[in-house]
């Protein structure tokens, strides 16, 4: 193809100068890899943790994200028959994308052929920008994670992030009575408006509230916050419940001299989950983007920029902060 692309270049860690959109080289399609022209793609906390040097194995200059959606723009014709074709709708997530190779901040990316997962829809970009990520890790969560059932209780601990508000929202589809947590009051009715049952304010322990309301605590708790409020957590959760450990909006991930005994209620489970593009079963994003379009499910508020110096920089500055309720979409323009 040749040409030049619009792509997002980290130069190295640091402040959200270091995000400097340029001018580079369109990839070049190779044997076993599809190359996307991206229409949208979605920020995640995995991309501030390498723009602040958090991120194990990243090599710079490095363009990042770890997630696309686009339609493929061209594959090796050795690779025809088992890719999808050309003008096709994907998603792409995960796989080391913006990590050891170039991601999804830019017009184009080139990701292995197994790492697209193909749908059809009408939805527009920056909807369906919102979407793979934070289905992908939601449903991993309460489904590998958590095995959640009708009837079941789940806390979701950082309830007003993208993942959160796309938990309860699932946990709801499935029957679940679903409490949720947030640190400001002001987001209460955004809660509320996802269908939240119990909205519950965090001053940084909520198992007394918890326990308020469910004496024995919950079937199923969705750590989202990180290892500051992990014990808290595990207090709020019934014995024989589970805990999963998936977010980490503090930064903070690592439990300093892990003593289980000390650590673990007595009968309260933990356990964990991080997904991969092959974890979100294609008909599964398919059933939640047609129930999106039906108007029959929200994965909650989405928030678009653009794909230039100063949006990218004021999008990043905003997740860092935690201005924002919801997903932040950058649409490429193309």
């Amino acid at each position: 193809m040749g040409g030049t692309m619009r792509a997002v270049v980290l130069g190295g860690p640091g402040p959200v100068g270091n995000l400097v959109v340029r001018d580079v080289a369109v990839p070049e399609v190779r044997p076993g890899w599809v190359r996307v022209a991206v229409k949208a793609f979605g920020l995640n906390r995995s991309e501030l943790h390498t723009r602040l040097g958090l991120a194990e194995g990243v090599t710079f200059p490095r363009v990042p994200g770890i997630e696309a959606v686009g339609v493929v723009d061209g594959l090796d014709p050795a690779d025809e028959e088992c890719g999808p074709a050309v003008g096709q709708q994907v998603v792409t997530m995960m796989g080391n994308m913006g990590r050891t190779y170039d991601g999804g901040y830019a017009e184009y990316t080139l990701v292995p052929v197994g790492q697209v997962i193909p749908f059809s829809s009408e939805l527009a970009w920056e909807v369906i920008g919102a979407v793979p990520e934070t289905l992908q890790t939601a449903y991993g969560s309460l489904t590998t994670g958590l095995d959640l059932a009708a009837g079941q209780t789940l806390l979701v601990r950082g309830g007003t992030s993208s993942v959160g508000l796309a938990a309860a929202a699932l946990a709801k589809g499935l029957g679940a009575t679903v409490l949720a947590t947030t640190r400001k009051a002001a987001n209460v009715d955004v809660l509320k408006a996802q269908g939240v049952d119990h909205v519950l304010v965090d001053d940084g322990s909520v198992a007394g509230a918890v326990r308020a309301l469910y004496p024995d605590g919950v079937d199923a708790a969705l750590e989202l916050v990180g290892t500051p409020t992990l014990p808290d957590t595990l207090a709020a959760t019934r014995v024989h419940g589970t805990v999963c450990f998936t977010g980490m909006l503090s930064n903070e991930w690592l439990v300093r001299d892990f003593y289980p005994i000390g650590y673990l209620p007595k009968g309260v489970r933990l356990t964990a989950y991080g997904g991969e593009s092959g974890d979100l079963p294609g008909e599964v994003l398919q059933h939640y983007l047609d129930e999106i379009a039906a108007g029959r499910i929200s994965l909650g508020p989405t928030h678009v920029y653009r794909l230039d110096d100063d949006d990218i920089r004021q999008a990043h500055m905003d997740m860092e902060m935690g201005r924002t309720v919801g997903k932040l979409v950058v649409l490429t323009g193309r």
